[in-house]
């Protein structure tokens, strides 16, 4: 039996507006229509973000620490920082990376000494619009910050192009986006519309949890070791 071959099936914008409104039993048919189903969108993509469901857009980075500097400005578009080490002389054979700890906001504001100078172990971000990095205690020398930054998801702007968004996806955003539409376009799909939202969004969410071999090590005095 002969197939495509093809695996470039994507949808743009525009298509995901369309079937949206389908899904609502409506048709697009103004300009307006289009502007408040893209509105939508983006905020369903913040949706998203508050989930934690944008994983494929985690990508890690780097930060040069230098002495005596403790507070460090983030990309605008950072979300959050899911994991960092503090690598010592990178880029030689003796580079090493150690465990930094992160900490909240009042664990920072009550560490009495924030000017002792030493290897950053413990590292906080404020996530104001504009996020800040801020580490303790103060770099002693030149560091690396290692970190897995989770970022916001591309707009949808112009209706041709096309969504920052993985193929396995597709349901989710579509079935999300229709929900979205229902509230201000068919209140009687409301209820459907939304079982159906979280049902592929569930499903979604399920299958980008990271896959792992679990390890479980026992305890040394479980067989009688100090």
């Amino acid at each position: 039996m002969a197939t495509s071959g093809s695996t470039d099936f994507e949808l743009d914008v525009a298509d995901y507006i369309e079937e949206a409104f389908e899904r609502c039993g409506l048709e697009v048919r103004t300009g307006y229509d289009l502007k408040t189903a893209k509105r939508s969108l983006n905020l369903l993509f913040a949706d998203w973000a508050n989930r934690g469901l944008n994983r494929w857009t985690i990508s890690q980075n780097t930060i040069s620490i230098t002495q005596g500097t403790a507070e460090y400005t983030l990309d605008a578009d950072t979300i959050d920082i899911l994991s960092a080490v503090i690598r010592e002389n990178a880029g030689t054979s003796t580079q090493s990376d150690v465990q930094i700890t992160r900490i909240g906001r009042d664990t920072f504001l009550n560490i009495p000494s924030k000017r002792t100078q030493a290897r950053p172990t413990q590292y906080y971000v404020d996530r104001q619009i504009t996020p800040v990095l801020k580490i303790w205690p103060t770099p002693d020398k030149a560091y690396t910050f290692v970190f897995d930054r989770l970022t916001r998801i591309e707009d949808a702007d112009t209706f041709v192009n096309t969504v920052e968004v993985p193929f396995r996806f597709y349901p989710c955003l579509a079935a999300g986006l229709a929900y979205y539409l229902s509230i201000k376009r068919a209140p009687d799909r409301v209820t459907l519309l939304k079982a159906m939202y979280e049902e592929e969004f569930n499903r979604a969410a399920f299958e980008d949890i990271d896959r792992a071999n679990l390890s479980l090590t026992p305890r040394r005095d479980f067989y009688g070791f100090s």
